[in-house]
């Protein structure tokens, strides 16, 4: 293989590995004279490096394909080192690290439609609830996405937080659990570098977990074209300038960062804000219950279940952090709306967000087992003002408020009349107040928690990815 600069001031020659030193030397001594008069540069050779020719007769005339084919190397991270093409049009030679010699390939192969099925190359980490769900809707798919979409989702590497197992081939989803308690020990480094060595095309990286440590390494992978999906909130919720990078980067490497689970499980907020936006419209006011664990508590509340009754059964029943307080705390409210507000366009931290909380400070400080202990203390004061609302015709429902760039969450009283009245067991409520959807503001309703609404909410966003 031979490329020019059309410049003329640079040629490329390829040969193989074990004759570039002998390349070199002759060709530095044929051309001794106009090195030593500084008319060239003296020869070099560049090793670790793989030829690879695009051919075929249906290439003559049809405009676009090498294009195609730079985009694909592209977003897949690769760097082609340089190039040359037959002027009869049926030939693109191109070379690249011999690293990257198997990802250029199977990405050429699936965006030519060469391979048989469209292929994505998932790292699931956490299987927990709603990571454990995920895997097995997977596995129930699988064969109906093959047979159907001609997609093939390929889980190549599952963690927990202390162990990990990778398989470029694909992981038997069956038995995943045994595997994966002979895997060897990992963590949230370790994790990042095997994804990024793997280096296989399509990757998805996604965060089943809750972890901060795991949410460190979207940056990085990002970087190196992996998508990245997050039901972990954390990322989404950091610092405004974390949250813009994470985006950007996406954008620029031509990769995705999808967190549609971040609020409301599997339904479809952050994605319709996102389609308002993009549609020209502002959106200028957010009311929402976004704790299907808080308003589960407060839909139980009744004379027979106490405050502390409910709180327990939120735990047994799977709606809350296995440590209440966080969800008592607003905590994950917070961070829900600061990400809505995000997605709708406006600037703004945590600590921009009004808290009034209904939880005294005292509670949430000390051990687990001694806010357990305390908690009962509130049941007599809840049941009064319980029995007050009862008799007002009005319920309680802790409510997040974006209005017009201020923020806050508090628990709010409301009547027979407002749309957030009837809201049951541990649903969710979305009002989107615009400038098209003014004085009907858009109400987006349904489960906003439960690990198999939020499996499935995750399922939608790699489905997304894959665009079939």
């Amino acid at each position: 293989m031979v490329s020019q600069a059309s410049s003329e001031n640079s040629t490329s020659i390829g040969v193989r590995d074990q004759d570039a030193a002998e390349a070199v030397e002759v060709l530095n001594s044929e051309f001794a004279k106009e090195i030593e008069t500084g008319a060239m540069f003296p020869m070099h050779a560049e090793s670790g490096l793989a030829t690879i020719a695009v051919v075929g007769e249906n290439m003559k005339h049809v405009p676009g394909i090498a294009g195609k084919l730079f985009g694909t190397l592209g977003r897949a991270g690769i760097s082609m080192i340089a190039c040359a093409q037959g002027a009869s049009q049926t030939n693109i030679s191109f070379v690249v690290k011999s690293e990257h010699l198997r990802k250029a390939l199977n990405a050429i192969h699936d965006s030519f439609f060469l391979s048989e099925y469209k292929v994505l190359n998932l790292f699931v980490c956490g299987v927990g609830t709603v990571g454990g769900q995920l895997l097995e809707q997977i596995h129930d798919q699988y064969e109906e996405l093959k047979r159907t979409k001609r997609l093939k989702l390929n889980v190549v590497g599952i963690a927990t937080s202390k162990k990990a197992l990778f398989n470029r081939d694909g992981i038997d989803l069956a038995n995943y659990r045994e595997l994966l308690a002979d895997a060897p020990e990992s963590n949230d480094k370790k994790l990042r570098d095997a994804i990024i060595e793997m280096n296989c095309f399509n990757s998805v990286f996604v965060d089943c977990t809750a972890s901060k440590d795991v949410a460190e390494i979207y940056q990085p992978l990002l970087e190196h074209n992996i998508s990245v999906i997050a039901a972990n909130k954390i990322a989404a919720s950091s610092s405004y300038e974390k949250y813009a990078l994470l985006k950007e980067t996406a954008l620029a490497r031509g990769v995705f960062f999808r967190y549609e689970t971040n609020v409301g499980a599997g339904l479809p907020i952050i994605g319709t804000i996102n389609d308002l936006r993009n549609s020209g419209d502002v959106i200028l006011k957010i009311e929402a219950v976004l704790s299907g664990t808080l308003n589960f508590i407060f839909n139980e509340l009744s004379a027979d279940v106490t405050m502390s009754e409910a709180v327990r059964r939120a735990k047994e029943q799977g709606y809350s952090e296995p440590d209440p307080r966080i969800d008592l705390s607003g905590k994950d409210v917070i961070r829900k709306l600061v990400i809505l507000a995000r997605e709708a366009g406006y600037k703004v931290e945590k600590t921009d967000v009004e808290k009034h909380l209904f939880i005294p400070d005292e509670f949430f400080e000390g051990s687990i087992e001694e806010f357990w202990k305390n908690l009962p203390q509130l049941d007599a004061d809840f049941e009064a003002r319980r029995k007050q609302l009862d008799a007002e015709g009005k319920r309680w429902r802790f409510v997040a408020t974006f209005d017009h760039g201020k923020l806050s969450v508090a628990l709010k009283e409301v009547d027979s009349t407002h749309p957030f009245y009837n809201l049951q067991g541990s649903n969710n409520i979305v009002a989107l107040t615009t400038e098209r959807y003014r004085e009907y503001p858009m109400l987006i309703q349904g489960y906003g928690a439960g690990a198999s609404v939020t499996a499935a909410g995750v399922f939608a966003n790699i489905m997304s990815i894959a665009n079939i």
